[in-house]
């Protein structure tokens, strides 16, 4: 299947010589949602802006559905819609004038039908002639998106989407955005939550000063570099661990009374059998065994820690 978004070797120097995009390369599914997780500065929407045509690259080449966004700009941006990180409204225009304007604005023809679609989708039907000074924070963004989808575009750029708004209303837009999927939409989401990249991406995307360090899909990157650690509660306190337990990956934790074991998941032997029978023949007495998997943020800490060194 042929990408719906094809970014080669993209690079954006501003003047002044700060190199905002070193050689990006993309390529990106219909219907695929992409996490993009870095830094503030990392070039996470120098990249989108560069995509949308609000910022020129100086080099590179990108395509939205096999449309060049220089050579053929208005085709590649009609297919994108544009969720920004800053909200941007006339706030005393009513939500539905604002929808139908963004409708407009790519030569589209009224749909009173579509507009009522999308409003109910993100519980502003209601909200539908209140003016935008009247709404709250969530209730702003959900018209940013409302705009953007106004013209029905396939590919969706989601940049920091969720910033400031509260848990629930997070958690409803992750709902909309796998709604989304559903309908073959394809979207890119930058975000500093990493649970949210967690929850609805399909692959991670890691940039940082310019540079992306990897793409790859969600599980596959949780099981290749996320590390399991095997947590052993003892009855009895310990002062140091026995000399013959002492192995690489194993300390002492808690009181004394927690052995705390790290291991490798992919690995041919992972030692924890050889572990359990040592704890054993030291005569050591467990009262409890429970693992526990590196989460994608520890993994996205130690990739830009890294990425820095």
């Amino acid at each position: 299947m042929s990408a719906m978004l094809s970014i080669r070797d993209l690079r954006k120097t501003y003047d002044g010589g700060f190199q905002a995009l070193k050689g990006v390369t993309l390529e990106i599914r219909e219907g695929e949602i992409i996490a993009l997780l870095g830094p503030n500065g990392a070039g996470k929407t120098t990249l989108i802006s560069t995509v949308c045509g609000i910022t020129t690259p100086t080099s590179g080449k990108v395509t939205v559905g096999g449309h060049d966004i220089l050579t053929d700009f208005r085709a590649a941006r009609a297919l994108i819609g544009l969720v920004p990180q800053e909200v941007s409204l006339e706030p005393f225009e009513k939500v539905i004038k604002t929808v139908r304007f963004s409708r407009g604005l790519f030569g589209h023809r009224r749909d009173e039908a579509l507009i009522e679609k999308i409003l109910r989708r993100l519980s502003l039907w209601d909200k539908r002639n209140a003016q935008i000074k009247e709404l709250s924070g969530g209730m702003k963004r959900r018209v940013l998106i409302a705009k953007a989808l106004a013209h029905e575009p396939r590919v969706l750029f989601l940049d920091e989407p969720t910033a400031g708004v509260d848990v629930e209303l997070r958690k409803d837009m992750w709902g909309i955005v796998a709604d989304l999927k559903a309908d073959g939409v394809t979207i890119i989401l930058t975000t500093h939550y990493i649970e949210e990249a967690e929850a609805i991406a399909d692959r991670i995307g890691v940039i940082n000063g310019g540079e992306l360090l990897l793409v790859e899909d969600k599980d596959r990157l949780m099981t290749r570099l996320g590390k399991k650690r095997i947590e052993v509660h003892l009855s009895e306190p310990l002062d140091a661990i026995p000399p013959a337990l002492a192995q690489p990956g194993l300390s002492l934790e808690g009181e004394g009374d927690v052995l705390m074991f790290e291991y490798d998941t992919q690995a041919e032997r992972t030692g924890i059998t050889k572990l359990l029978n040592d704890i054993a023949g030291a005569g050591l007495v467990l009262r409890d065994l429970s693992t526990r998997q590196s989460s994608l943020e520890e993994i996205f800490v130690d990739l830009v820690t890294e990425g820095r060194s």
